[in-house]
């Protein structure tokens, strides 16, 4: 029986197609282009067969078939692996073409189904141009596995545009984005500016306005509660045929539900050698020139004259501009010619040599896709290479919340979509924004009400720390402390909430001895606070900082360095403890803590599958030194002080007490390994030295074998040998010696960072992009040598101390003084729970006591020249 096909093209495609042409062709010399959609025609799309059958230049398709052959039940597995296979879920491919590689994917989705039923679990639709080529390449699939097929994939085909099926998509019932589960449309603030007051509204809408309702405790919604998962396919590199700003707005548009189970699977070309891609677009045989030469007479026919171009009067050229990483396909006019277009007063003049660009095709390095992924509001979720490491596919999410690029203009809300950040500082590492707030809301409410089950409230997950219920109210109370005393205003609650929730517990404090000296916190559960009202005064302030943002948008107060420094230190300071908690939480994985809600569960084997395709370093350590290191900012506290309203607020960049000011460190010439130190390879001397090394917290040992500890819960130690270790200062420091070597200095490390770190924006591992490590990489000629260290802080052999030039805080004079001890290490980096403002932000230190077992640390090993 024919497959099912719907119609879903818009009656303004003709028109719309006519006047691209026109717009095109009226451009001056040198600029003018016709639309790609004229290759994709019913012949054009067989002349693309011939490229992928018999022009083996053109690696794209081979190596994506190559993935899918190799892959595809991996892939499928990983597209179930939070949702399972769900009734109803939709699968759609954007320009299916053949489908000779989509069968692979077919196939393991029909696996995927226990058994099959009249009403099969899964439709699948091909979306593309021609109606006569879907019919023909549907039938092609049912002949060749519909057996295979019969009660548990469907198969339809959608004919139109991308758009046309988008818009399908949203108003057809199959799938609506406004259905987004309960995370996604719960909110964290009070609407009212008076702190006094709680009166909760509709929906936060990502302004700069402090409206928001109060936040639903209630359990995440289940996908049966919610519409069924929607998987879109886009391959072939067709990304590649948008510039890179419509690029990120098209996948930006894209009907994904934040936190709902739905995947994108996008093919993505490498910034390949110049050579190998110029032959790909024009292979010897001239497969690719049939193919685009094509072009000219779907050009004319829509003009209403097929014959309008003489396909003897132009020759087709490409160039690779490998700066820009760009493929371009032209038509070159072999001689002046003047185009009489029916129904058009004027005729088009083209000059002899002239070049009309018909097609483009982006090429994407790690830094391009990372971005490109930020600006879109995905996440990663798994990364697939051919053997060639020429081509990636990609399985792309939507997440809860997301941390966008350092450099990028938005935040994300707290119903997990991408808002306009208002600028009040012209740095990352200034003023943060209302809407950078909201961000961080998101993930600190995802944390505190999704991953702690009532039952843990009142229990520490570890040693030396409060109760998960204390670091709830902790945050608000820090907040509405310094909100008082910059404003001058009375606090928010009675005095109860500030003598329970005030102890100085910083971020990076495991003394208890070190703490503040406010009063004991109680004693007895039924002695603390109630969740709700802790929630209820945690919107207030929420509110009441807000509100501050609004006085300085109208005028009614003057925006100082004063105000930025107090914004900036809370900021931090909430972000901070949340990475705390998550280390505290970690302990408890597996038999407590739940596991991250609105991200994509982890498909551990096929990971470890992928993680196999990432290249090791070309030797084991790299020599650097001597140098000069730079270290800290100039950031003066004290200026702060002064009224002096010329002071640069805007433009300044604020950091920690430790930071500033300024200083120079020598460094004499040294090697330092590539790669952190790895759970495997601390394994291979901890069993033969058992004597010498605690066993990490990281670790759990279950049976006589140890597992890591992952968010997700204990995951063996196969999943996880490549991973950085989290472990103590003094165990590493003890790997490291009996390698020969000892740990970095912090200007080593630094200087290390400086010379190889990629950064965020090249793929690094922070700022929730994975909720455990990953391998450490190198970057090769992917990133112009630079990688990641696999999110982990480092530790360094340089004590926190004093040093000259230091000056305690004065709005938090112990944070950094208290630890002043000779017990405590400077480490650098940042973990995966580190937002990108503080592990990018390239003189931040943090600092951890040299004993303690929960740090989220690791290090590498340095050796004397």
């Amino acid at each position: 029986m024919p497959a099912e096909i719907v119609d879903v093209q818009s009656s303004a495609n003709l028109t719309a197609i006519q006047q691209q042409i026109l717009e095109g062709l009226q451009r001056p010399a040198g600029q003018k282009n016709l639309p790609t959609m004229l290759l994709y025609d019913e012949r054009g799309l067989r002349l693309y067969d011939d490229i992928t059958t018999k022009a083996p230049e053109y690696y794209l398709f081979g190596a994506e078939e190559n993935i899918l052959k190799m892959h595809s039940t991996d892939i499928v597995m990983a597209m179930h692996n939070t949702t399972g296979c769900v009734p109803g879920e939709t699968v759609i491919e954007l320009g299916a073409g053949s489908l000779r590689k989509t069968s692979h994917i077919l196939r393991s989705l029909a696996h995927a189904v226990d058994s099959p039923s009249r009403s099969p679990p899964i439709t699948y639709y091909a979306l593309d141009l021609e109606k006569r080529e879907l019919e023909r390449t549907l039938n092609a699939i049912d002949t060749d596995i519909g057996s295979e097929l019969t009660g548990k994939v469907q198969i339809k085909g959608m004919w139109g545009t991308y758009d046309d099926g988008l818009k399908f998509l949203k108003h057809s019932g199959l799938h609506a984005s406004s259905a987004i589960s309960r995370l996604a449309r719960t909110a964290v603030l009070s609407s009212s500016f008076d702190a006094r007051d709680l009166s909760p509204s509709s929906t936060t809408s990502g302004s700069d306005t402090a409206e928001a309702t109060s936040y639903d405790t209630s359990p995440p919604s289940t996908p049966e509660e919610t519409q069924p998962p929607l998987h879109i396919m886009f391959l072939g590199s067709s990304l590649g045929n948008f510039n890179r700003a419509d690029g990120a707005a098209f996948l930006h548009s894209l009907p994904l539900r934040p936190g709902s189970g739905d995947t994108l699977l996008l093919g993505l070309d490498h910034d390949n050698e110049k050579d190998l891609i110029e032959e790909a677009y024009n292979d010897p045989r001239n497969h690719t020139k049939n193919f685009i030469m094509n072009g000219l007479r779907g050009a004319g026919r829509a003009l209403g004259n097929e014959t309008l171009f003489s396909e003897d009067k132009w020759d087709y050229v490409n160039r690779y501009d490998a700066i820009e990483r760009r493929h371009e396909a032209f038509y070159k006019s072999k001689t002046a010619q003047s185009l009489d277009i029916p129904s058009y007063n004027h005729p088009v003049e083209i000059q002899a040599n002239e070049l009309i660009k018909i097609e483009e095709s982006w090429k994407f390095s790690e830094v391009d896709a990372y971005t490109l992924f930020s600006e879109s509001n995905l996440r990663p979720i798994q990364r697939w290479m051919d053997s060639t490491s020429r081509y990636s596919l990609w399985l792309l999410e939507r997440p809860a919340f997301i941390f966008p690029l350092l450099k990028s203009p938005n935040a994300c809300n707290v119903a997990g979509e991408l808002v306009l950040k208002k600028s009040y500082s012209s740095s990352p590492f200034g003023i943060p924004s209302p809407q950078e707030w909201e961000n961080l809301w998101a993930a600190w409410d995802n944390i505190t009400l999704r991953m702690i089950p009532p039952s843990m409230l009142f229990q520490k997950p570890i040693d030396l720390r409060h109760i998960c219920l204390f670091y709830l109210g902790h945050i608000p109370t820090f907040l509405d402390i310094h909100l008082s005393r910059l404003l001058k205003e009375p606090h928010t609650e009675p005095q109860g909430f500030k003598d329970i929730f005030e102890r100085g517990i910083d971020p990076n404090v495991d003394n208890p001895s070190q703490c503040h000296p406010h009063s004991e916190v109680p004693q007895r559960n039924e002695d603390w606070p109630s969740l709700q009202s802790i929630l209820h005064f945690r919107s207030r302030v929420r509110a009441r900082l807000l509100k501050l943002y609004h006085d300085v948008d109208s005028g009614t107060l003057s925006l100082t360095r004063k105000i930025g420094r107090v914004l900036f230190m809370t900021f931090e300071h909430e972000a901070l403890h949340a990475e705390t908690l998550l280390y505290m939480l970690l302990q408890r994985a597996g038999s407590g803590t739940i596991p991250p809600p609105g991200f994509a569960i982890p498909e551990w084997d096929s990971l470890v599958k992928s993680w196999k395709y990432i290249p090791p370093p070309v030797e084991d350590t790299v020599k650097l030194g001597p140098a000069v290191v730079e270290l800290g900012r100039d950031d003066v506290e004290g200026e702060d002080e002064l009224e002096d309203h010329s002071l640069n607020v805007k433009d300044h960049e604020f950091g920690w007490d430790n930071e500033q000011p300024k200083r120079q460190a020598r460094v004499q010439e040294f090697r330092i390994s590539w790669r952190p130190i790895t759970n495997g390879q601390f394994y291979d001397i901890f069993k033969v030295n058992k004597d010498k090394f605690n066993v990490p917290a990281s670790w759990l040992e279950e049976d006589g074998q140890f597992k890591i500890r992952t968010l997700y819960g204990p995951v063996p130690l196969s999943v996880a040998e490549n991973w950085p270790i989290f472990a103590s200062y003094d165990d590493l420091s003890t790997y490291a010696t009996v390698k020969g070597g000892r740990l970095p200095t912090e200007p080593e490390l630094r200087l290390f960072y400086d010379k190889f770190e990629c950064g965020f924006e090249g793929g690094a591992n922070h700022g929730f992009r994975n909720w455990h490590p990953v391998p450490a990489t190198t970057g090769g000629k992917q990133n112009g040598g630079k990688g990641h260290n696999g999110g982990v802080w480092e530790w360094t052999s340089t004590e926190f101390d004093k040093y000259d030039g230091f000056v305690p805080s004065k709005l938090y004079p112990g944070y950094s003084m208290d630890f002043f001890d000779g017990a405590h290490q400077v480490v650098l980096g940042g973990s995966y729970a580190t937002i990108p403002r503080i592990a990018q932000r390239r003189s931040f230190r943090n600092w951890y006591q040299r004993n303690y077992p929960f740090a989220w640390a690791g290090a590498r090993v340095a050796y004397d020249a």
